[in-house]
């Protein structure tokens, strides 16, 4: 009730000056046009038109929400808002005057024409004079009926407050911009921007809302010794790894702490804010051309739909559910054995996304009965099969494991979604597929393989499809973790090999690249994603210990340990008998493969079930080259000894 009289008492203060402001508008414009001496007869006619005059344009700027806004924020698009109130409502005055008259045969007379133009300049001046008046002083005199005065207020007089930082941001773009923006209408942060750093020579000597861009970012030493700054922000969220590289070493050089805003590949809703501020890290400096969702397509069969998502508690999986619940599914199922995941994923949705029906299923993929009867009671209609052990060391010592989870495991889920007809079943597999050398990778082959096979059954309706991506930055068994936690120790920093290198991209992108292989797939197809340039592991090593402070060889030792079992120097997108085709999507490809004997698969892995029941960990290698002829397991004498040795590189 007290919100409501509040809001009243509001808007009747609001019009109640703009009535003020209407009437000082219409009679300005008389005295401007009679130059400050207004006939007898014109102002009979002022008093007589006033009223009509402060009615219509009231009516108007009620119908374009001109009374509902908070004036504090007003901007452009109140101004905007302003001006076509005004000028409706000078033609509705003139429409009334010309109806009042239509049978008069001097039409218009007695009523000054230019009247109404000096009117219509005067009204939107006045009006929008009042509303930039209120946001000036709840930007910065707000709290001096308080005895204090706001953060704002210092800006204005070009002091710096007690406890604020001077920030230097660097990058003078509309993330900049944005930046600034929150820091200044945000009382609450202690910050007072002292000026932007940006390459661009035409910006050079330019101010964004009073703020100057001060030169080019190689002087960024010199500008902040000079300006005394405290902090730097870089707000370049599209720049290139040369770029970011370049930025982080002048930011270095300056000795000042720096933060810098995330990718747009991060910020999934292209939202800038305060909040996505953090430490510079080093997929900072990998930054290539992000994948773009093409929403619509992606929407068109996510929306108001039952989605299953097997190994929902992992990196990828919850990630996959976090994307998916913006699509507003009916349901999402979280299929996932580990039970604090799980827990953890169905909080945050319920939380987040309240309106979507979030099923937690704690169970296995082996488990055929509860399989079942999660696709007959729920019937998804969209599957991500996420579920899957990737790491190498640990299935080369238990391969058997392998086969029960990333074969046997897949083939279930694979069945469950034909029989209760799926639409659309996406396999998230992975580069170590390709010419395998290790178990993990061999056994992502054959599930492949089998996803592949499908169409070979007749009358099937599911749309199988395949995802290939490389290494994730922040999954589970990343290399970033442990490298950040051997520097934090003293090092050393342990490397398996100098030249050992990988493709690496972020969670959601690799999270994008599968929603968007399931709206484009039409069964059986592999897509992968333009990976761009494979990155040496000892680089990047060298660039995290520099990223924290060090100097790699000098204060922080690295290692070389030796390949792990079942590891290779450089990892591969494309197998044996595929061909690159593109897509309608410029970073996402897919690839041409041979027909596969579903009869033929079927027996092998039906052996492979056999062979890991008893444990039998070479019959399954040899297995494994029997139906993947490019598989060349690597030769470990002894592998406990693996077992022990530090992880260095991603899984």
């Amino acid at each position: 009730m007290k919100n409501k009289l509040f809001l009243y008492r509001n808007l009747v203060s609001v019009m109640a000056v703009d009535v003020l402001i209407f009437s000082a508008a219409f009679y300005c414009a008389h005295l401007v046009r009679f130059d400050f001496n207004i006939p007898n007869h014109f102002l009979s006619v002022f008093w007589r038109i006033l009223p009509v005059v402060i009615f219509i344009k009231l009516v108007l700027f009620y119908w374009f929400d001109l009374y509902r806004g908070m004036w504090r924020y007003t901007g452009l698009s109140d101004l905007f808002n302003i001006i076509k109130a005004t000028s409706l409502s000078s033609l509705a005055v003139i429409a009334v005057i010309l109806y009042s008259t239509r049978f008069d045969s001097s039409r218009f007379e007695g009523f000054s024409r230019s009247v109404f133009i000096i009117d219509w300049c005067f009204t939107i001046f006045l009006v929008a004079l009042f509303r930039l008046a209120v946001r000036l002083y709840y930007d910065y005199f707000e709290d001096i009926r308080s005895g204090r005065l706001s953060p704002g207020f210092f800006s204005l007089l070009g002091k710096k407050q007690i406890g604020q930082k001077k920030l230097l941001i660097i990058g003078a773009g509309n993330c900049g911009e944005k930046i600034f923006r929150e820091i200044h209408n945000n009382t609450s942060l202690r910050y007072k921007v002292i000026g932007f750093m940006d390459d661009n020579p035409a910006k050079r000597g330019l101010k964004i809302h009073g703020i100057p861009v001060l030169g080019y970012i190689d002087e960024l030493e010199s500008t902040a010794k000079r300006l005394k700054a405290d902090e730097l922000l870089i707000a370049i969220p599209s720049a290139s790894s040369t770029v970011m590289r370049n930025v982080v070493d002048k930011c270095k050089k300056t000795g000042l702490p720096f933060k810098t805003i995330p990718g747009y590949g991060e910020l999934i809703d292209g939202r800038v804010s305060i909040n996505s501020i953090r430490e510079v890290d080093y997929r900072d400096l990998m930054r290539r051309e992000t994948v773009h969702l093409e929403e619509e397509r992606i929407g068109a069969y996510l929306k108001n739909t039952t989605i299953l998502v097997t190994g929902a508690g992992g990196s990828i999986g919850s990630e996959l559910c976090r994307q998916i619940s913006r699509f507003n599914p009916e349901s999402i199922i979280l299929f996932e054995r580990a039970e604090s995941p799980l827990y953890e994923i169905e909080l945050e949705l319920k939380r987040l996304y309240p309106e979507i029906n979030t099923i937690p299923i704690l169970g296995d993929i082996l488990d055929e009965t509860l399989l079942r009867r999660t696709f007959g009671q729920y019937r998804p209609y969209t599957v991500f099969h996420a579920a899957a052990y990737k790491h190498v060391p640990m299935l080369e010592l238990q391969p058997w494991r392998a086969i029960e989870n990333n074969i046997i495991g897949t083939t279930r889920v694979i069945a469950a979604a034909r029989e209760h007809k799926t639409a659309r079943f996406v396999f998230v597999s992975t580069d170590k597929a390709v010419r395998p050398t290790n178990i993990m990778g061999a056994s992502k082959r054959i599930a492949e393989l089998m996803i592949q096979c499908q169409k070979e059954y007749p009358g099937v309706r599911t749309k199988y499809m395949i995802v290939r991506f490389g290494n994730v930055f922040g999954s589970v068994g990343s290399v970033i973790p442990l490298f950040k936690k051997q520097i934090a120790q003293g090092g050393p920093v342990t490397v398996t090999h100098p030249e050992v290198t990988r493709y690496f991209m972020t969670i959601p992108e690799a999270c994008q690249l599968i929603l968007q292989t399931g709206a484009m797939g039409n069964g059986g197809e592999t897509y992968i994603l333009d990976m761009g340039t494979a990155i040496k592991i000892d680089d990047m090593a060298r660039d995290l210990i520099r990223l924290s402070g060090f100097e790699p060889g000098v204060d922080i030792d690295i290692q070389y340990i030796g390949l792990r079992p079942g590891e290779k120097l450089y990892e591969e997108l494309i197998t044996d008998g595929e061909g690159i085709l593109p897509t309608q999507h410029k970073k996402i490809m897919v690839l041409s493969s041979e027909s596969c004997n579903l009869e033929a698969l079927s027996d092998q892995i039906a052996t492979l079930t056999k062979l890991a029941k008893v444990h039998d960990a070479e019959g399954i290698r040899r297995q494994f080259v029997k139906m993947v002829p490019e598989y060349h397991p690597t030769i470990q004498s002894d592998e406990k000894a693996a077992l022990q040795t530090p992880y260095s590189a991603n899984s």
